[in-house]
């Protein structure tokens, strides 16, 4: 989890010097050992998951003035009163959404990218929906500038899905809303999964896997409590 005052302390003492965390901080070192510490040390075990842990840099996913802190066990704020999600949320989702090499995927809620960077170096390619026009373009030049080719991202509203691209093999959300948008269940392949926090408050939540059998057959399990941002839009929560 967070741990604030930790946090601002050292994002202070970087500010009056922003040379020193740059010459000193090894984020090659950094992520492999988020990966042992918060990932594997909680439980995921999907390999091609791991990989992508391993290989997508989180440091260029957070503003420059939080660079030191990508790999701490927590969230970090981005533009627009959003946040990049912690580290090991997002891998559990990743594993929860059960990836493959030939899937399609779309990724509800872009933010900084990260999310759908990490599905992107598992699957075929990934379609994600950002209402936030200066997200969406941020995103969209950090992962042109990673060389992540097998990313789309879309304005609009992500609570009526993406029918251009359907149906999809997984949907995951990085925004929590107050039920699992019916578009989304109608988008989705026979046996596709859909990772979402969903919950009766806009900031807390269960993290929920639904799995869609037949045409009109779904099962849904509970992951755990987390807390993300409101998924806000027109099956989603108002703005």
């Amino acid at each position: 989890m967070n741990r604030p005052v930790e946090v601002i302390r050292r994002l202070l003492q970087s500010l009056r010097d922003p040379q020193t965390e740059a010459t000193v901080i090894d984020f090659r070192e950094a992520r492999e050992r988020m990966v042992v510490r918060q990932i594997v040390a909680r439980g995921i075990r999907d390999v091609n998951v791991l990989s992508a842990m391993r290989r997508v840099p989180r440091e260029e996913f957070v503003p420059a003035q939080l660079r030191e802190f990508a790999y701490d066990d927590g969230a970090l704020p981005i533009a627009h009163q959003q946040a990049i999600s912690q580290p090991a949320i997002v891998a559990q989702m990743m594993e929860a959404a059960e990836l493959g090499p030939s899937d399609q995927v779309l990724d509800v809620g872009t933010g900084s990218g990260y999310a759908a960077a990490i599905a992107a170096a598992i699957v075929a390619h990934v379609h994600s929906v950002e209402r936030d026009p200066v997200l969406a373009d941020s995103a969209r030049e950090t992962l042109a500038r990673l060389g992540i080719f097998n990313v789309t991202v879309h304005l609009g509203d992500g609570t009526v899905g993406l029918t251009a691209y359907a149906p999809y093999d997984a949907i995951i959300a990085g925004a929590g809303g107050p039920r699992i948008p019916q578009a989304w269940r109608s988008q989705l392949s026979i046996g596709g999964r859909i990772v979402m926090p969903v919950g009766r408050e806009r900031h807390h939540q269960r993290l929920i896997k639904l799995m869609r059998h037949g045409e009109q057959e779904y099962h849904e399990c509970w992951l755990g409590e987390v807390s993300f941002v409101p998924l806000i839009g027109e099956d989603g929560w108002v703005d």
